[in-house]
C-alpha cells in the first residue's frame, strides 16, 4: 500500500489541502497516510478534519494513522514513500517573538523573518537540527521516499538536505503557481491569462519572472511594465516592492512584497524611515498572523469541519500532483527547490535554486535555465550568500559562522555594525535555550 508520511500534521490548515488533494486523486486516495507531530491536542484536531474529509469525500478510502512524539517518529516514516515537511520549529512562542523582539533592539526592524535576515537565519539553525534527525531515520526506514518540504527558510533547508543527507529531496512553495495570474490580476491584464507561456527561475521567493507571452508569442513586458510603473506612481498598494523590482531590475519576482521587503537593504532602513509608509511595508506581520491565527483558531476549526460535513476540492498546491505523476508515471511540470548543479550557470552549484522540474515515474528532473540577466543574478547572490553561510553554520556548529551569516545578510549588514552584529546574535543565541545548544 502506498504510504504519505505528513510531518507536522499540526498545521492543520496546510495538512488539510495537501492530503485532502491525495484524497481526491484516483492514485492516491487508497493510501495510507501518516500523521506525525509532537503536539498531541492539534495532531488529534487534524486527525479529526481529515477523518471527515476521507469519510465526506473519499468514501473512507485512505487509511489514517496519528503518530505523536519523537519515540514514535521511525515508526511514522517507516516504509513511507512520500514524506511531506511541514514543521515549525520553536512556534510562535518562544522563538518567532525572540526573533523578532531582539533584532528590534538593536534597530533592525523585520516584516516575516522566516526565509533570511536574522529570523531566517535563526529559524534555520533550530530547525536543520531536526531535519537532520529526520533525514537519519529515514535514511534507515525509508530510504528511497522523496521528502516534499513546505517549511521556511526554503533554500537553507533543503540545500543542507540535498548537500549533507542521502534523502531525495525537493523544496515547494506556493508562488510560483501564481505569479503571472496574480499579477494580470492586478495589473488588468485578465485577458490575457488563457495560454500564455512563462519562464521562471531563480531562488526560493526571489525566482524571475524571465519570459511572458500570450497565446500568440506576443511579449507582455512592455505592457506589465508600464501599467506596473503607473500603478506604483499613482496609487499606494500591496505590491509596491515588486513593482519597484520591474522598474528597476527589470524583472518581476514570484514572492509578496512584504517578504521582499526584507531581502535587501534597500526598504527597511532607519536613516530612511518614510519609506516603510512610502512602500507601505507591513512590519512586523507575520507576528501579526500568528497572532490571529491562534486566537482565532477555534472558531477556524469549528468552521473547517462544518458539523462533520466538511468537504474538499483539489488545491493548487504541487505536492499531490507530483506524488501521482511519480506513481503513475504521468509527467508534471512544477516549481521546484533543487541543487543547482549546472541549473543557472551564474549562480553557485552548490547554491538551492528554484526552476521547473518534471516529476515522472523515474523521479523529479530540474530542467536546465542557463545563465540569468546579471542583475537578478546579483539580486540572488546577495540572498544566496547568506544562504550559504547559514548552512556552513548547521554544519560546523560554530558560533563564528553564524556570526558570519548575519554579516552577509543584505538587510542586516546595511543597519548594524558588526560589533552590534555579533551582539544580537549572541543575545538570540542564550535566549533560544535548548534549540541552539549545539552551538559553541
Amino acid at each position: 500500500m502506498l504510504k504519505i508520511t505528513f510531518m507536522g500534521a499540526g498545521s492543520t490548515v496546510f495538512a488539510r489541502n495537501v492530503l485532502g488533494d491525495c484524497m481526491c486523486s484516483p492514485a492516491l486516495c487508497e493510501a495510507e497516510i501518516a500523521l506525525y507531530d509532537i503536539d498531541p491536542v492539534r495532531l488529534e484536531e487534524s486527525e479529526i478534519i481529515l477523518s471527515a474529509i476521507n469519510q465526506n469525500v473519499n468514501e473512507s478510502r485512505a487509511t489514517i494513522r496519528t503518530f505523536c512524539g519523537v519515540d514514535n517518529r521511525k515508526e511514522a516514516l517507516r516504509n513511507a514513500d512520500f514524506v511531506v515537511n511541514a514543521i515549525q520549529v520553536g512556534g510562535y512562542d518562544p522563538c518567532t517573538i525572540l526573533d523578532f523582539e531582539i533584532p528590534k533592539k538593536y534597530g533592525l526592524r523585520q516584516t516575516i523573518a522566516d526565509t533570511l535576515g536574522i529570523g531566517g537565519i535563526m529559524r534555520a539553525l533550530r530547525t536543520i537540527s531536526v531535519m537532520k534527525a529526520f533525514a537519519e531515520d529515514m535514511e534507515e526506514v525509508c530510504p528511497d521516499a522523496w521528502l516534499l518540504n513546505y517549511t521556511n527558510p526554503m533554500a537553507m533547508l533543503c540545500g543542507y538536505m540535498q548537500r549533507y543527507t542521502k534523502v531525495k529531496t525537493v523544496g515547494l512553495c506556493h508562488s510560483v503557481q501564481v505569479c503571472s495570474s496574480d499579477l494580470f490580476k492586478q495589473l488588468g491584464m485578465e485577458d490575457k491569462l488563457e495560454g500564455r507561456k512563462e519562464i521562471i527561475a531563480g531562488i526560493n521567493h526571489m525566482a524571475w519572472l524571465l519570459d511572458i507571452r500570450d497565446k500568440d508569442g506576443n511579449d507582455l513586458y512592455p505592457e506589465i511594465k508600464k501599467r506596473a510603473a503607473e500603478k506604483n506612481d499613482n496609487e499606494k498598494h500591496d505590491n509596491m516592492v515588486r513593482y519597484e523590482y520591474i522598474r528597476h531590475f527589470g524583472y518581476y519576482c514570484t514572492e509578496s512584497s512584504e517578504h521582499n521587503a526584507e531581502y535587501n537593504p534597500f526598504y527597511l532602513k532607519n536613516r530612511y524611515p518614510e519609506l516603510v509608509e512610502k512602500y507601505k511595508i507591513p512590519l512586523d506581520e507575520y507576528p501579526r498572523r500568528c497572532i490571529k491565527q491562534i486566537d482565532g483558531w477555534k472558531e477556524e476549526k469549528e468552521r473547517i469541519l462544518q458539523n462533520g460535513e466538511i468537504t474538499h476540492e483539489r488545491s493548487k498546491e504541487y505536492a499531490s500532483h507530483i506524488m501521482e505523476a511519480i506513481v503513475t508515471g504521468n509527467p508534471y511540470t512544477f516549481g521546484g527547490n533543487v541543487i543547482n548543479e549546472g541549473l543557472i550557470d551564474n549562480l553557485p552549484s552548490d547554491a538551492c535554486v528554484e526552476v521547473m522540474c518534471v516529476a515522472d515515474g523515474s523521479g523529479i528532473h530540474p530542467t536546465k535555465v542557463g545563465r540569468l540577466p546579471v542583475q537578478c543574478a546579483a539580486m540572488n547572490m546577495t540572498n544566496i550568500n547568506c544562504q550559504l553561510m547559514t548552512i556552513e553554520a548547521a554544519v560546523t556548529k560554530k558560533r563564528e559562522d553564524i556570526y558570519r551569516a548575519a554579516m552577509l545578510d543584505p538587510h542586516t549588514a546595511a543597519e548594524l555594525s558588526i560589533d552590534d552584529i555579533i551582539a544580537m546574535c549572541d543575545e538570540l543565541i542564550e535566549a533560544h535555550g535548548d534549540y541552539m545548544k549545539d552551538y559553541q
